[in-house]
C-alpha cells in the first residue's frame, strides 16, 4: 500500500511513513493512493467475529505487507483488551431499528480510545523496528488528549505533548491528560480556541526545522491510521444488523470530521452505507457546507458539547480531495485560500458528490439538553452532550431502515451537563472514580506558534 498526500507535492509513501509522519510534508493529509476492498462475503462473516479479529483485518488492508497478520492481529488483541466490555463497541437499542453504538469503554471513556490505543502499538512497533524515539504534538479540542496520554504514557520511545484551549473543556475531560505522572507526558492550557491550537500543530508540521530536530509526529486524526482505525466500528455495527444484505446509516457528532470520515472509508471498502448523518452544534462549519455549498469558517462558540467546538475540520480536506476527483492541484488551491480567507466555495460536480454520501444537520444548546432528558425518559439510556446532539440530529431527517447513532463519549465526562439537564449525576467507571482527588499537572502558555514550538523543543531535549 502508497499513501499520497492531498496537495500533491510529496512523494508517496508506505504505511509505516504515513503512521510516523502524521501530516504530510506538503501541508496535505496522507490518503491510500488506492482504496483496498473487502468482498461481501468477507463483511458478512465479521458478523461472528470478535472486534480484535475484525480490526487486524481491516488495518491489514491497509498496512499492505509492512505489518505481518500475525503481528496486526496481536497488537489489536493487545490494544482491545484495555477495554471494559468485552464486545469492545456494544450496541443499545432506542427505537425502531435505532440504536446507539457505545465507543467510550476504552481507558479515557471516549471513541478517541478506539483508535489510540491501537496506534500506540503501531508506534511501538514501527519505531522498535527503526531504533527512533519521536515527539507526539497533539492538539485536542477534549477527547483526543485524554486518549494519547492513556495509549502513550510509559512509552519508551515516545514523547508527548499535548495542547488544549484552556477553560473550553470538561473538567474531567482535563483531568484524564493532566493527572498522568509519567516523564514522558507533558500538557499545555493554551489560551484560546482549539482551532488555534490546530493552527500552531500545522504549523509546527510545516517547521522543518523542527521537525527534523525532534522528529515530529501526529496523532490527531490528520494521521490516516485514526482514521483507518475508526473505520472498524462502522463494520462491526453494520455487520451485527446484517450488512451487506441490509445496508446501514449512521449519524455521527461531529467537529473534526475524522469520524463521520471513518464511515466514509469503510463504504470505499465495500461497506453499504446510504447515508451518514453528520451532526454538529452550534459550530456548523460542516452541516452548512453540506446544505449551502459554502465551506466558511466563523466565530468558535462554547457549547456543552466542547469536543466539537470547531470551525475548520481538518478532514474535510480529504473529503474535498475524493470529490473532485483526487485533484491535487486543486485541492491545494482551496484549503490554501481557505487559509488565507476562511471560505471554500465547494465546486457543483464536488457537492453534489458529498451530498449523496453526507447531510448535515446543526443542532442548538436547548435541543441538546431535551435530548438528553427525552432520551431518558424514553429509553432509560443518559447519554452525553455530544451523543444528544447526533440524537437530536435524527428527529429533523428521514432514513430508510436500520440507523446506528454513534455515542462518543461516557455521559460522566460531562457530569454538571448532563445532571442539569436530566437531574441524574453520572458517575464515573470504578476503574477512574478517583480521578477527581488526583493532582494535576500542566503548563498555561499563549496561543503563540513561536512559543509553543520553543517549549515543544525543550521538552524533546529534557
Amino acid at each position: 500500500m502508497r499513501y499520497i498526500s492531498t496537495r500533491g507535492e510529496s512523494s508517496a509513501v508506505g504505511f509505516t511513513d504515513a503512521v510516523l509522519g502524521g501530516l504530510a510534508p506538503d501541508g496535505g493529509l496522507y490518503v491510500p493512493e488506492t482504496w483496498p476492498t473487502l468482498s461481501r462475503e468477507r463483511i458478512a462473516a465479521f458478523a461472528s467475529m470478535s472486534y480484535a479479529e475484525v480490526a487486524a483485518e481491516v488495518l491489514g488492508a491497509f498496512a499492505g505487507d509492512e505489518i505481518s497478520s500475525a503481528d496486526m492481529l496481536a497488537m489489536c488483541e493487545e490494544a482491545y483488551a484495555t477495554f471494559s466490555h468485552r464486545a469492545v463497541v456494544p450496541m443499545v437499542q432506542i427505537g425502531p431499528q435505532t440504536f446507539i453504538a457505545e465507543l467510550f469503554h476504552g481507558p479515557s471513556l471516549a471513541f478517541k480510545d478506539v483508535a489510540m490505543q491501537i496506534l500506540a502499538r503501531l508506534y511501538d512497533h514501527f519505531l522498535g523496528q527503526q531504533g527512533r524515539k519521536q515527539v507526539i504534538l497533539c492538539a485536542t479540542s477534549g477527547d483526543t488528549g485524554g486518549a494519547a496520554v492513556e495509549a502513550f504514557r510509559g512509552a519508551k520511545n515516545v514523547r508527548v505533548v499535548v495542547m488544549f484551549p484552556e477553560g473550553r473543556i470538561s473538567e474531567v475531560q482535563r483531568r484524564f491528560m493532566t493527572t498522568a505522572v509519567e516523564d514522558n507526558i507533558a500538557c499545555v492550557a493554551v489560551s484560546g480556541t482549539f482551532d488555534d491550537c490546530q493552527t500552531i500543530l500545522k504549523d509546527a508540521f510545516q517547521d522543518k526545522v523542527l521537525r527534523q530536530a525532534v522528529d515530529l509526529a501526529a496523532v490527531n486524526s490528520i494521521n490516516f491510521a485514526r482514521i483507518a482505525a475508526q473505520s472498524v466500528y462502522y463494520f462491526t455495527t453494520a455487520a451485527a444488523l446484517g450488512a451487506p444484505a441490509r445496508a446501514v446509516n449512521f449519524v455521527v457528532p461531529s467537529g473534526n470530521f475524522g469520524d463521520a470520515f471513518a464511515g466514509y472509508v469503510a463504504t470505499r471498502l465495500g461497506l453499504p452505507v446510504p447515508q451518514i448523518v453528520v451532526a454538529t452544534n452550534s459550530n456548523d462549519i460542516l452541516a452548512r457546507a453540506f446544505s449551502t455549498g459554502r465551506y466558511t469558517r466563523g466565530g468558535v462558540l462554547p457549547t456543552f458539547s466542547p469536543a466539537m467546538d470547531i470551525q475548520s475540520a481538518s478532514n474535510f480536506e480529504r473529503l474535498y480531495f475524493e470529490a473532485v476527483q483526487r485533484e491535487p492541484v486543486e485541492t491545494a488551491r482551496a484549503f490554501e485560500a481557505f487559509r488565507t480567507s476562511g471560505v471554500i466555495d465547494i465546486p457543483p460536480g464536488a457537492l453534489t458528490y458529498m451530498q449523496a454520501r453526507f447531510t448535515g444537520v446543526a443542532i442548538g444548546e436547548d435541543e441538546t439538553l431535551k435530548t438528553i432528558v427525552s432520551t431518558l425518559n424514553e429509553t432509560g439510556e443518559l447519554i452525553d452532550p455530544h451523543t444528544a446532539v447526533a440524537v437530536a440530529a435524527l428527529r429533523h431527517v428521514i432514513l430508510d431502515g436500520p440507523t446506528v447513532v454513534m455515542s462518543t463519549a461516557h455521559p460522566a465526562k460531562f457530569p454538571e451537563d448532563v445532571a442539569k439537564a436530566s437531574g441524574v449525576q453520572p458517575t464515573l467507571p470504578r476503574g477512574v472514580a478517583n480521578l477527581s482527588g488526583r493532582a494535576e499537572r500542566f503548563d498555561r502558555l499563549p496561543g503563540d506558534g513561536d512559543t509553543i514550538k520553543a517549549y515543544v523543543r525543550a521538552f524533546a531535549e529534557g
